[in-house]
């Protein structure tokens, strides 16, 4: 079999567009539609937004769950972490750390180089603190559990009225 070098790299072309538009829409849906980020971004002028794929129940098809953290979480294998301004789309990436089973593919001469996902991995390897440092800008530990506790406590209150109040806007007569 015979590859047409041009078609294959318009299709890796389109791979890597298309690869990057799914980590894009997965932070972007995380800090628009997530209530947990709307909340920190009201309170914080940043919010790290975590990224890490997990298999679904049928044992095959994976899924990207987005988290956003107020700090920064500790460094994982197969991870993605960015950094964003609150209320905005300017989103600064701190790290993408594939499997290591991919770790090769992302290596300075290959097709799949990715300059950033090398440096990302060289960090997790070789100084996995500086990569989990905090930012100047992060908030203070008192001031993050302030903002957190203040979530308990508002998803506490939803819980309870949604215990007193069916879903008709009735009072609960049970």
């Amino acid at each position: 079999m015979k590859v047409n070098v041009l078609e294959a790299h318009d299709r890796l072309l389109h791979f890597k567009k298309d690869q990057e538009a799914n980590i894009n829409q997965g932070i972007e849906d995380c800090l628009k539609k997530n209530t947990d980020s709307l909340f920190y971004q009201a309170r914080s002028p940043y919010v790290y937004i975590f990224g890490h794929p997990r298999t679904d129940d049928d044992g095959v098809t994976k899924r990207m769950l987005w988290q956003p953290r107020l700090q920064k979480p500790e460094a994982q294998i197969n991870s993605y972490l960015v950094r964003a301004i609150s209320n905005t789309d300017m989103v600064e990436p701190i790290w993408f750390i594939p499997p290591p089973e991919q770790w090769s593919q992302y290596k300075t001469g290959n097709v799949t180089e990715h300059e950033f996902v090398n440096y990302s991995v060289q960090m997790f390897l070789s100084n996995k603190k500086k990569l989990e440092a905090k930012d100047p800008e992060d908030l203070s530990e008192e001031k993050g559990r302030h903002i957190m506790m203040e979530l308990i406590d508002m998803k506490r209150q939803k819980t309870m009225m949604n215990r007193v109040y069916d879903i008709d806007g009735g009072v609960y007569v049970g």
